[in-house]
């Protein structure tokens, strides 16, 4: 099963990470937490807008709402990735590739890892 594609804004990038680091949390805690200027009242939107979208999960105890994640930092990864491959690179994976091996400070140990995990897909991938 294919897993959900999730693209997220600058902004609701900063919120999620702070929510997956304090779950379950609520806005004024994760506002407090910030190393943003932002106001509570911007933040709570921004959190409202992000429920809407299916990003966190918010659960009303009394007078605290309390916020989860409703996606994990694998799927938002995936999505930043695909949106980059779409956009920067026209989907070509080669070229992106490329560009990440000639901008990074590999190590042997990383260039190892990424040969196994070569490996290993020439292994599943049916000729």
């Amino acid at each position: 099963m294919k897993k959900p594609s999730v693209e997220l804004t600058e902004a609701e990038w900063t919120v999620i990470k702070a929510v997956w680091g304090n779950e379950p949390c609520t806005a004024p805690a994760i506002q407090e937490g910030l190393k943003t200027q932002w106001s509570y009242s911007t933040v709570r939107t921004i959190m409202d807008r992000m429920v809407l979208k299916g990003l966190l999960t918010a659960k009303k105890e009394g007078k605290m709402t309390t916020f989860r994640s409703a996606v994990t930092r694998e799927q938002a990864q995936r999505g930043e990735l695909l949106y980059t491959l779409k956009h920067a690179f026209n989907g070509a994976f080669t070229p992106m590739v490329q560009c990440l091996l000639d901008t990074g400070n590999l190590s042997a140990k990383d260039i190892a890892e990424l040969e196994a995990l070569i490996a290993a897909r020439k292994k599943k991938t049916p000729k």
